[in-house]
């Protein structure tokens, strides 16, 4: 099999993983809550702790990646998502569901950035946001796996043993990575940084990372905030669903991100990539503005594939970055633009977790619509904003196109 093909599959099914860890626990949310008697904002606080470990490790990871290369940085993080998996399944408190969630994330923080750094040497930069986007588009059936399936799995074994058989399909491709990636292909050296490039600090003092930064906090962070955790709820207290019939309405998440995924970066690798970022924003905008106005069941389910959709188009963030930094700095410029997807993915799923948590639950002990069209409601705002500081530099980035 041709390496890069080995290479791209690899990393691919280690993403698939991630994916599926990140978006579970809005399909098993309410066996959670009742087996461990979590209120709303210690279920958002919880389930928020993977992608705040996530983004943390992100500055640290960068370094690694740089210099040692995603063959045994990626893996050798995964093996704690092994344990944080064992520790997810087993766990009789809130407090050892919190730890065993953190571990996971950390174990999963290095997968989608080091197949980045692995693709920024195995593929040319003319291809780097096509293979980006199949990536991630493959890899996000994961969430496929985290909506009907899992509900079918949970009612069969239990989210404790799903969790545990999880922990071993991590390890398995961990150790594949470790035993047949490459960091670059034969005959290639692994670039080092040249004199005067100064690595994390070089890509915070640009003000063009301060125009990217806030898309990525909010569009990321809206994207994996809901379907990841409050997307499960609000069709629960909403519309009343069972686990199954809202895992099924899930998938169109699901199905709509594994497209946006494919296509966007396809798109943008023939199209002006801030234009790209442009319409998927405001996609995503509008979609959340429907949502937040409680449409027929049938429009939710268009809405839901239209905000998977639209939210993947937010991977080209990390493309744009890649354009503006080099090589021997890669790994840091797009993990400190992924600290603030997964820190903004942190900070509103816990935060509509309280937001939900304050307005009185009803006689059924579901949380009224209005809660849920309010977080909807101030998302949608703050990606606005963060779009119209985007807007000068894709002006810039045109200009620059049409000169060359």
């Amino acid at each position: 099999m041709n390496k890069r093909i080995t290479i791209f599959l690899m990393f691919t099914s280690a993403y698939f993983l991630s994916y599926f860890y990140r978006l579970a626990n809005a399909v098993i949310s309410e066996d959670l809550s009742l087996d461990l008697s979590l209120t709303p904002s210690q279920l958002g606080l919880m389930t928020s702790l993977f992608f705040a470990t996530f983004a943390a490790a992100q500055i640290p990871l960068g370094i690694g990646l740089d210099r040692w290369g995603p063959r045994w940085v990626t893996p050798l993080l995964m093996v704690v998502g092994v344990l944080g998996s064992i520790i997810f399944g087993v766990a009789p408190s809130f407090f050892w569901l919190s730890v065993g969630r953190g571990l996971i994330g950390i174990g999963m923080a290095g997968i989608l950035m080091g197949s980045l750094k692995a693709f920024s040497q195995w593929f040319p930069p003319e291809r780097f946001a096509t293979m980006s986007g199949l990536l991630v588009g493959i890899g996000s059936t994961g969430a496929l796996f985290a909506a009907t399936p899992l509900a079918w799995l949970n009612g069969q074994i239990g989210w404790r043993s799903v969790f545990l058989g999880m922990a071993g399909v991590t390890l398995v491709v961990a150790l594949v990575i470790m035993t047949f990636g490459r960091n670059t292909p034969p005959g290639v050296e692994w670039p080092q940084p040249e004199k005067g490039q100064g690595g994390v600090g070089q890509v915070l003092k640009d003000s063009c990372f301060w125009r990217l930064a806030p898309v990525s906090l909010f569009g990321s962070g809206t994207g994996l905030a809901f379907q990841g955790l409050w997307a499960g709820p609000y069709l629960f207290d909403v519309y009343g669903l069972s686990d199954v019939e809202a895992g099924n309405i899930l998938l169109f998440v699901g199905v709509g991100a594994t497209l946006g995924f494919i296509l966007s970066g396809w798109i943008a690798d023939r199209l002006h990539l801030p234009k790209v970022v442009l319409l998927g924003t405001l996609l995503f905008i509008g979609v959340q503005v429907v949502l937040a106005l409680r449409p027929p069941l049938f429009v939710v389910s268009i809405m839901f594939f239209l905000f998977g959709f639209a939210g993947a188009f937010n991977i080209l963030i990390l493309s744009h970055v890649r354009r503006l930094f080099p090589d021997a700095i890669t790994g840091q410029a797009i993990t400190a633009i992924n600290l603030f997807g997964f820190a903004g993915t942190f900070l509103l799923q816990w935060l509509m977790g309280v937001v939900i948590g304050s307005f009185v639950v009803g006689a059924n002990g579901a949380y009224p619509p209005q809660a849920y069209a309010t977080v909807l409601v101030v998302t949608a705002v703050a990606n606005a904003i963060a779009i119209a500081r985007y807007v000068p530099l894709a002006r810039e980035d045109q200009e620059l196109s049409i000169a060359d």
